[in-house]
């Protein structure tokens, strides 16, 4: 799944969250990366934020190394106006995951701020 050419984008803001986990659970952090704009921002715990894909791409590669493992938790119907959807879920530790998507010039969705309740 580490080639960008295998990977299905999401036609859905709702799949982001699905694509993830997928990607992250076949240990592909490039994959990961790709679900989010050239320029996005995540939250990555500590008052810290990973800007722009790199810093992103970085962060989930640190993570799939140590073993972290993504489980895809009770996602709540986005709410979309216009170009932009907000996305959620609720994980299996009660802790939710709030994010900003953007719908692309091709109709496909990717992530723009994304604040994941990353827990210790």
């Amino acid at each position: 799944m580490n080639d960008e050419a295998d990977r299905v984008p999401a036609r859905d803001p709702q799949d982001l969250a699905r694509l993830l986990v997928s990607r992250e659970q076949a240990g592909d952090a490039e994959g990961m990366a790709a679900l989010y704009e050239p320029d996005a921002v995540l939250d990555i715990g500590g008052g810290q934020l990973a800007r722009g894909r790199d810093a992103i791409r970085a962060f989930y590669a640190e993570l799939v190394a140590a073993g972290q493992r993504f489980e895809l938790g009770d996602q709540r119907p986005a709410i979309v106006n216009g170009d932009l959807a907000f996305t959620s879920t609720r994980l299996h530790d009660g802790t939710v995951t709030v994010e900003i998507a953007r719908r692309q010039g091709d109709g496909t969705w990717l992530w723009v701020i994304d604040q994941p309740s990353i827990l210790p």
